[in-house]
Formats: C-alpha cells, structure tokens, sequence
C-alpha cells in the first residue's frame, strides 16, 4: 500500500509525464518509469514499467484528443504504424519481461541517447505540412512501425520519443504533426505492453490512476506549449533532445552503480 507522500509524488509525477507528452509526444514512459523507481520508490522496475504503460497509454488518449483538435493528427499515416507497431510491441513486451530489470533500463537509456542525436541532427528540417499516405510511404510506415512497436514493447514505454523521428523519416512531416500523431501509436503500444504486463501481475493499479490524474492537467499545459514551441524553427526538435539526454543520463548512472 502506497503512504501518502508516495501517493502525491505520484500524482506530481503524472503531471509531468502528462506535460511532457502534450509538448513533444514522447518522453512520457521516458520519465513515468525512472520516477516511479526513484522518487516515488516502487521496488520492481518491471512493476514500474508495467505501471508506467498503463497511466502513459491513458495519458496518451487524453493528449491526442487535444491535437486533434488543433489538426495535428495525419490519420492514415498514423494508424498504419500504429496498427504494424501493435504486433511488435506484444512481441517486444513478452521478451522484455525475461530480462533483468536494472539492465533494461541501462540498455533504454543507451538508445535514448542514440535517438536524441538523431533529432538533433534533423533539428533544422521544416516538413511538409500537406503530407498523405500513398504508395511511396506507405511500406516505410509498416516497416518502422512493426521495429519501433517492438522496442517500444521491449523496453516497457509508449515510445513516443522513438515513434516521432521514425513518423518524420518515413513521411516527411512537420514534428508538430509527428508529434500530434505520435499520440496515436503511443496510445496503442502502452494499451499492448500494459495488458501484457498486467497479465503477468506487474501493474500497481492505484498508482497507475494518480499517474492519470495528474496527466490530465500537465498534458492540457503540454500541448499549449507545444503550439507556441513550433513557430520557432528547430526550437521543439531541440527541447525534445536535451529532455532525452538529461534523462538518460541520469538513468544511465543510476543503473550502471546498481546492475
């Protein structure tokens, strides 16, 4: 049973995933699970990450709802990874429950680091905002979606920070729209690893709920931010690297004194 200061980290917690995933559509899992195993004290990390699945996923959904709203979302390109992505992401999950918790965290934030130079290096690319699904992206799509769906179930995480660059390389558009549209396959690799996860026993559901409830907010505060963010050229892929680098290196160190 969590104690009451548990119980607040958690909500305070959530929020911050929630914002993090309405400004740049990913980092939610990114934070949710080194949060949850060290500030709000969860002793498992795959009990962290089953946890972290559930709240990110439902974190998801609610921020989506908002950049659709604002016309983010590229709907066909969006649902085609995410429908690819949901097959490697239970096949990802079920492999990565077999390995040891502390060396899956130091392996995620290796790749972390590898993801945010890659967004850096793209930091300046503008997009094509009148982007569609059509012959050319349309293979590029599944087959990212199917790897980023699996390392996404492997690791335990929404994946949003793998899923944006894979959106902007397979179609070319804007990160405002890989962002918003992200949501989509964030939403439905969460709900995959969760239910994986949750059959296994490995999700606190209290927890997961406060996650929720404080998500809600930061998300609303997110994806304002992130709206104003993208007038500025490169400003979001930068904000969106230097979060990803911070926490993975924090993880890293973290990890590497305890495997």
């Amino acid at each position: 049973m969590l104690s009451l200061t548990q119980g607040a980290l958690g909500l305070a917690s959530g929020s911050l995933v929630g914002f993090s995933l309405g400004l740049v559509g990913g980092g939610g899992s990114i934070l949710a699970v080194p949060l949850l195993v060290y500030l709000v004290g969860v002793g498992s990390p795959h009990v962290a990450i089953g946890t972290s699945a559930v709240a990110v996923a439902a974190n998801a959904a609610t921020n989506l709802a908002n950049h659709a709203y604002t016309g983010n979302v590229k709907w066909r390109c969006a649902l085609v990874f995410a429908a690819a992505g949901v097959a490697g992401a239970f096949l990802g999950s079920t492999l990565g429950k077999m390995v040891d918790g502390q060396k899956l965290l130091a392996l995620f934030a290796v790749l972390m680091m590898v993801v945010g130079g890659l967004m850096l290096k793209g930091r300046a690319s503008v997009g094509a905002a009148a982007v569609r699904l059509n012959r050319e992206n349309f293979p590029k799509l599944l087959v990212l979606g199917l790897a980023t769906g699996a390392l996404s179930g492997f690791f335990g995480i929404g994946g949003g920070f793998l899923i944006v660059p894979a959106l902007i390389l397979a179609t070319g558009m804007p990160i405002l729209n890989a962002v918003g549209s992200s949501l989509i396959a964030v939403t439905a690799f969460g709900v995959t690893t969760a239910a994986n996860y949750a059959l296994s026993g490995l999700v606190d559901w209290y927890l997961a709920g406060l996650f929720i409830m404080g998500g809600v907010v930061g998300g609303l505060l997110g994806a304002r931010f992130a709206t104003t963010l993208s007038g500025r050229k490169g400003a979001l892929n930068t904000v969106f690297a230097g979060m990803i680098f911070a926490v993975a290196t924090y993880m890293l160190v973290r990890t590497l004194n305890a495997i």
